[in-house]
């Protein structure tokens, strides 16, 4: 019954379209060159210089790439259509400020309700403060680590960059005893930048 997961999976996939286009906004490690040239600001050697510092394993690393060629102003404009999510769990406050609109103030809260289960516990807490589509406009930016040895089918399947193949091998190999029998395990099928990849987005904690 197990090789019917792919099926079942093409489906979840589809619905999690947010995995790749998080809401709208292209994930920078799997946008292609071309898509990268047409958001703004981008030209062809900024592009390739994006392209040359994957993986992204958080937002900073993003940021320190495209700073060499956009000012504050040029960033905060491409950041609405091109952004690394950050980890509600564990993003320094820097980080969380490089989501465009982001204040101090609200930073704080995103800080102040860690840690975060789940996105909707992140829904609940931040609609505290800001109206429906904020924080639907906030969610694009985030994430919450799926737990290695608890999350379901679905939770594997909204990585970013997931195939239905790739969900089945994270359940194969539970339980996890650490995240080095994950690098051992995930490393069976894909190269080490993208185990490290895959890895920003899971927990055993």
């Amino acid at each position: 019954m197990r090789y019917l997961i792919p099926t079942v999976l093409a489906v979840l996939l589809s619905l999690h379209a947010q995995a790749d286009n998080h809401g709208g906004l292209a994930n920078p490690n799997l946008i292609g060159d071309e898509a990268l040239t047409a958001l703004p600001h981008v030209d062809q050697a900024l592009a390739e210089a994006i392209v040359a510092g994957r993986p992204y394993l958080n937002a900073q690393t993003l940021d320190d790439v495209v700073g060499q060629a956009l000012d504050e102003s040029q960033r905060r404009e491409l950041y609405g259509r091109l952004f690394r999510q950050i980890n509600l769990n564990n993003a320094p406050e820097s980080e969380i400020l490089l989501i465009p609109g982001m204040s101090g103030k609200m930073a704080h809260e995103f800080e102040e309700y860690r840690p975060y289960g789940s996105i909707e516990q992140f829904r609940r807490e931040i609609g505290k403060y800001v109206d429906e589509a904020e924080v639907a406009r906030l969610e694009q930016y985030v994430f919450v680590p799926v737990h290695l040895n608890e999350g379901s089918e679905e939770d594997f399947a909204g990585i970013p960059g997931m195939t239905p193949k790739m969900v089945h091998e994270f359940e194969e190999y539970q339980p996890y005893e650490n995240m080095d029998d994950f690098r051992r395990e995930i490393g069976k099928y894909v190269d080490e930048d993208e185990v490290a990849r895959l890895e920003s987005y899971v927990t055993l904690d």
